[in-house]
């Protein structure tokens, strides 16, 4: 258990001699400490000798001690492995000097491309307006030191580009009404492109290609006269205007709203409706994303997204529930959009009541022709009897 020498030995000695009542014998710190407990007198005895160890102290110090051994080999490594050792930290070192060169030219670089840039910038967007004969013209930033008018215009421009990425790029997005002699519909129908009147497909063959919704020919048709047609839609221009070419050949629809007349929100092109310089009481517009006229959706009839299904016919119910509006000569279309509004479906919802409506209708006409027979049956003679009238 423990190496005791031949002091040692002589203490215990005289401890039995004194005839202890108990011994406790431990260690702290990996040396031992004998503590004798004699007539209610505790007494200690140390041993600070590293050769008086416990075996947890002496296991723990020969580990420390291999462990420097091979420190010791790693470090000087012989005289054939010091030469070895030496080149690898010559090797990271210039790796790491390498890395920090490259690190320094690149942001030289990029520093000094964005200060030619912003110089660039600040000269071009920064200078005076001139007139036709090449004159400046005054502004109010003329009276201030040149590099400040400068940067003060340059200010200027970039936010008013940066309002053009984000806000329609008119404030009037349609041309005011025709007047008399010219006939202007009572009511403006705004359409998306993107799956309700075309579903786009894509392939690694074929690349884009948009599939034609079923009915869309008499859609456009039937409604040509009751409503001015509108496309709005967030596609880009050089796709949309091609592709109403081909849907619409007879040019029913009257104009055409890109991405350039969105408002950019939350990270989502919104249509403006309330720059279509149209009174919003009679404009519907059809979309199936809530998100897309989110600035107004007491005017969206928010139908079911067409998916390339040729069996589709919602068209033709959508049809009806328009021209129900324009025949009843409806004064604020957002009271009937806002019924229509609770409904997942709101063409399945209109198509139910006008099922209703008409069963109604024909139950009305049955009960007037059995009232009607009822009362020529009274008028006609009887041979067993006169009329009752």
């Amino acid at each position: 258990m423990l190496r005791f020498s031949l002091k040692s030995l002589n203490i215990l000695n005289n401890i039995i001699k004194q005839k202890p009542t108990a011994f406790i014998l431990f260690d702290n710190n990996f040396r031992s400490i004998l503590q004798v407990q004699c007539n209610s007198v505790n007494q200690r005895f140390y041993s600070k000798d590293s050769k008086y160890q416990t075996p947890l102290g002496n296991l723990l110090s020969n580990s420390k001690e291999v462990k420097e051994v091979n420190k010791e080999k790693v470090g000087g490594g012989g005289g054939g492995g010091g030469g070895g050792g030496g080149g690898e930290e010559e090797e990271k070192k210039k790796q790491r000097e390498q890395s920090w060169r490259t690190m320094k030219l690149t942001l030289v670089f990029f520093g000094i491309s964005f200060t030619c840039l912003g110089s660039y910038l600040v000269v071009t967007l920064g200078a005076p307006q001139k007139d036709d004969e090449g004159n400046v013209i005054r502004d109010q930033f003329s009276d201030s030191f040149v590099i400040t008018a400068y940067l003060m215009r340059t200010f200027r421009e970039l936010k008013f580009y940066s309002k053009l990425l984000k806000e329609p790029s008119r404030e009037k997005l349609l041309p005011d009404p025709l007047t008399y002699p010219y006939v202007q519909p009572k009511y403006t129908l705004v359409l998306e492109v993107t799956d309700v009147l075309v579903h786009p497909d894509w392939t690694y063959n074929t690349g884009w290609r948009f599939k034609k919704r079923p009915l869309l020919d008499y859609f456009l048709e039937s409604l040509k006269d009751q409503y001015e047609i509108v496309v709005y839609t967030a596609e880009q221009g050089m796709t949309v205007f091609p592709l109403i070419e081909a849907i619409d050949p007879k040019n029913i629809i009257a104009y055409k709203l890109v991405r350039d007349a969105t408002h950019f929100s939350g990270g989502h092109h919104v249509k403006s409706l309330e720059k279509l310089n149209r009174d919003l009481s009679k404009v519907i517009c059809i979309d199936w994303n809530s998100k897309n006229v989110k600035f107004n959706p007491e005017n969206l009839f928010c139908i079911k997204r067409w998916t390339g299904d040729n069996n589709d016919t919602s068209l033709l119910d959508l049809v009806g529930f328009l021209k129900a509006i324009a025949d009843n000569d409806i004064d604020d279309v957002r009271e009937v959009l806002k019924v229509y509004r609770q409904y997942d479906d709101p063409i399945e919802a209109f198509r139910e009541k006008q099922k209703r409506f008409i069963d109604q209708l024909e139950a009305q006409a049955a009960a007037k022709r059995e009232q009607e027979k009822s009362k020529v049956s009274r008028w006609t003679p009887s041979f067993l009897r006169r009329s009752s009238y």
